[in-house]
């Protein structure tokens, strides 16, 4: 296997690498003190916009993006870049536009919406102009399996009326959020994967009210988005919003989870990254019982398995990524679950070592660790948990060994 890049992702790398060094690292204290400083919990910090335009100009503009809708790269030449900008993940994934929830949301309707629901919601969604969420997880319901969705979406006449109560809705605090896309049950006498629809509910219609923020370990991890708790009550929509077909939503919702697990382990990498170099960095300035921490027999142990972990795991995304790019989601379904097992828990253990490292200033503001702790923790449960990806992963590796009828009966 050829392990080098290719002179596309080289190009970008270079540019992109160029761009975190003299704009996005020191913008982060900005960020901070904007933060600090806004009125509104959820206003977008000016820096972001600073950053965008700077983006949009240096040609690092919506690379998450494949097809004539993006920059036109493959899940393998983007992983590298998602790694980058997860070295600040507040920043730099928003300043490229590549943010989730609208990164989903845009794959979604670049794959499955019509050319006006593309003309409405995609164009701006692409330009940078407004913000999207998507509303599929619910308080009332176990939301890992997602046929459990209770929210009701009933045709009446030429609309739909959607009712029910959603919450961690990603995207929906930011105040340019224009458009919700809403997972909802159509027909419940379907059967369990034919039940659910997605449609475009606009934040402005009437019966949609957002109850509340909602934070993450105390923190915002949603990309200047935020997550909300939104009720639907009589929220009626015309018929062409719903995106793609009737009873399609929950394909629909694996489709957009495929490529968003790479981007989200790949950001987890960076991440990761960044912290084993702040512990290093660490490590070797501070000084207890007579020398360096650099010299303990622990903390050597701590970098030498970080970066055997780290090592591994980003093998293990670029050979998911290859895959998807090959043949398919589909045919890649093992890696993708295992990727979004294997690399959370990895970029925590790593992270988690960096605070240990800093002591009382890796728990503290001062430092990005907890922060990145937090939003490392948050993502082995979103997408889906642990334990749900494992026990599937496991019953295609128990399939695999199921005996065949009229086999000969193995020794």
């Amino acid at each position: 296997m050829d392990f080098r890049y290719d002179e596309t992702t080289e190009r970008l790398r270079e540019r992109l690498l160029h761009f975190m060094a003299e704009h996005v690292y020191p913008a982060e204290e900005t960020l901070v003190r904007e933060e600090a400083e806004r009125a509104d919990p959820w206003a977008v910090p000016p820096v972001v916009a600073r950053l965008q335009a700077e983006a949009r100009r240096q040609g690092l503009w919506n690379l998450f993006l494949p097809g004539e809708h993006g920059a036109g790269l493959t899940n393998l030449q983007y992983a590298p870049l998602a790694e980058i900008t997860g070295r600040s993940p507040s920043l730099a994934p928003v300043a490229l536009n590549c943010a989730a929830p609208d990164t989903g949301n845009m794959e979604l309707l670049a794959m499955f919406g019509n050319p006006a629901q593309r003309e409405r919601w995609l164009t701006p969604l692409l330009e940078g102009r407004i913000r999207s969420a998507f509303a599929m997880t619910e308080p009332a319901v176990a939301s890992s399996d997602a046929t459990n969705i209770a929210t009701r979406i009933e045709r009446v006449g030429d609309e739909y009326v959607v009712n029910g109560r959603k919450w961690f809705v990603t995207g929906a605090m930011n105040p340019r959020c224009e458009i919700f896309i809403v997972m909802g049950r159509t027909d419940p006498t379907a059967h369990r994967h034919r039940q659910q629809s997605q449609l475009l509910v606009p934040r402005d219609t009437p019966g949609v009210t957002v109850r509340r923020g909602m934070r993450t370990f105390g923190y915002d991890d949603s990309d200047h988005g935020g997550h909300a708790e939104i009720d639907f009550v009589d929220a009626r929509v015309p018929v062409a919003h719903l995106l793609g077909e009737s009873g399609a939503g929950f394909a629909m919702s694996q489709a957009r989870l495929g490529p968003g697990r790479v981007h989200h382990c790949m950001r987890l990498l960076g991440m990761a990254e960044r912290a084993v170099e702040l512990m290093c960095r660490r490590v070797i300035d501070r000084h207890a019982f007579g020398g360096p921490l650099a010299a303990q027999g622990v903390v050597r142990d701590w970098i030498a398995e970080a970066r055997v972990r780290l090592e591994q795991a980003r093998l293990l995304v670029l050979k998911t990524a290859w895959l998807m790019d090959t043949v398919g989601n589909q045919q890649a379904h093992t890696e993708i679950q295992a990727i979004k097992i294997a690399v959370p828990e990895t970029a925590q253990w790593v992270i988690d070592r960096a605070i240990q490292a800093h002591g009382a200033a890796g728990v503290s503001q001062d430092t990005p660790l907890a922060e990145l702790w937090a939003k490392a923790r948050a993502l082995r449960l979103a997408d889906g948990p642990d334990e749900v990806h494992r026990q599937s992963l496991a019953r295609r590796e128990l399939r695999r060994h199921q005996p065949q009828p009229g086999a000969p009966a193995r020794v």
